[in-house]
């Protein structure tokens, strides 16, 4: 036998050996997707209570989405919707934060220089009626899509106030509000504290606009808090950690296909000047704000204090689906300048400082490792 029929015997046995490996996969896949259904038809028939079978549907996207990690998650059309509002950090609406209580919308606090806050409506205010629509029996996610609406449109909302016998009706036009994610004071005269809650998509302009206003009051040291920061957009936190830096890599990303690997690096320009900056991280400093306490940290940039981040090295992408609704799939890890990993072991700080009681809470009184940030700062 010659060596080239050998060879091409060789091949055609690999070929069919390969379809039939192919094959046999697509037949078990197939056959999977029969048990899926014969499982759901079984529950439709005799679980003991009725079921919704769209929701078991989601249920059962979210749980092959879910099984991957603990990043990647279905949405829904309104849940996909809710985090395009988020996101964006800008949507049409009155300017209130609420809660529920009692079965009504319950006012937590009108936000600065809002439609709302120059009608009237008050903190603790409860709204019993969205123009004719009663709130009661109404989700909180329902009674906040019905307050939302286009930029310049009008809506009559009735609150029913303590201490004020008669209910009070309030005509609010809508307008775009800023979702603020970021908030600043000064501390002794001489520190600019800001707070940063989310990355969304003006939460840089938002700090630029802060720093620019310490600038002002001769501001010559700063603290970046991130605690209990989820994290948000990647270009956010690429451009908030370029606020900071003179030069150098932010992160990169590697993901499955080489040619979709990226770095980011930080242009000219130390929005500060080089002052003396903090940053503040704890256990809820995820994703995002890894990033940013990661790169200032190994640029030396920052001293971080505080307690471990949560560790969570990966990027997730938004895809749209045909149903109005979404995936959020992971789509590559980061690395930290040093090519380090975060995944699991989280930003370690410079100094470590845990909380010191239950009472703890951010930005009070009772706030230790604000205090020790400041303390740390004058010296």
């Amino acid at each position: 036998m010659s060596k080239k029929f050998k060879l091409i015997t060789i091949l055609i046995i690999t070929f069919f050996v390969s379809r039939m490996s192919f094959a046999a996969n697509n037949q078990s896949i197939y056959d999977k997707i029969d048990l899926f259904g014969e499982v759901l038809d079984k529950i439709n028939n005799e679980y003991v209570d009725e079921v919704n079978q769209s929701d078991a549907m989601d249920a059962a996207i979210n749980g092959v989405l879910q099984s991957l990690d603990p990043y990647s998650a279905y949405m829904s059309p309104e849940s996909f919707i809710e985090m395009e509002t988020e996101t964006s950090g800008k949507f049409g609406g009155l300017g209130i934060e609420v809660g529920m209580e009692f079965g009504v919308v319950k006012v937590i606090t009108p936000m600065d220089g809002s439609p709302a806050e120059r009608e009237g409506v008050k903190a603790g205010d409860y709204i019993v009626k969205i123009n004719e629509t009663q709130v009661q029996g109404k989700t909180l996610l329902e009674a906040v899509e019905l307050m939302r609406g286009p930029v310049g449109s009008s809506l009559e909302i009735t609150v029913r106030r303590k201490g004020v016998k008669k209910a009070l009706v309030f005509k609010i036009v809508r307008e775009i509000i800023e979702v603020k994610s970021v908030k600043s004071k000064i501390i002794d005269e001489n520190v600019g504290y800001i707070r940063l809650t989310s990355f969304n998509e003006n939460s840089s302009k938002q700090i630029k606009d802060k720093i620019k206003n310490f600038k002002r009051n001769k501001i010559n040291k700063y603290v970046l808090d991130l605690r209990n920061n989820p994290g948000g957009l990647l270009s956010q936190a690429v451009k908030i950690s370029d606020f900071f830096l003179n030069n150098g890599e932010i992160v990169s990303t590697k993901s499955r296909k080489s040619s979709e690997n990226r770095k980011y690096f930080a242009k000219k320009g130390d929005i500060i000047n080089g002052k003396t900056l903090i940053v503040l991280i704890n256990y809820g400093s995820a994703s995002a704000s890894e990033i940013v306490a990661g790169a200032l940290k190994e640029h030396k940039r920052a001293i971080v204090i505080g307690e471990n981040s949560y560790g969570k090295g990966s990027v997730q992408s938004i895809i749209p689906l045909k149903n109005k609704g979404a995936i959020r799939l992971t789509i590559s890890k980061y690395y930290l300048p040093s090519g380090k990993s975060i995944s699991g072991t989280g930003i370690v700080p410079d100094i470590e400082v845990l909380e010191s009681s239950d009472d703890f809470r951010i930005n009070t009184k009772t706030d230790n490792q604000l205090d020790f940030a400041i303390k740390l700062l004058n010296g």
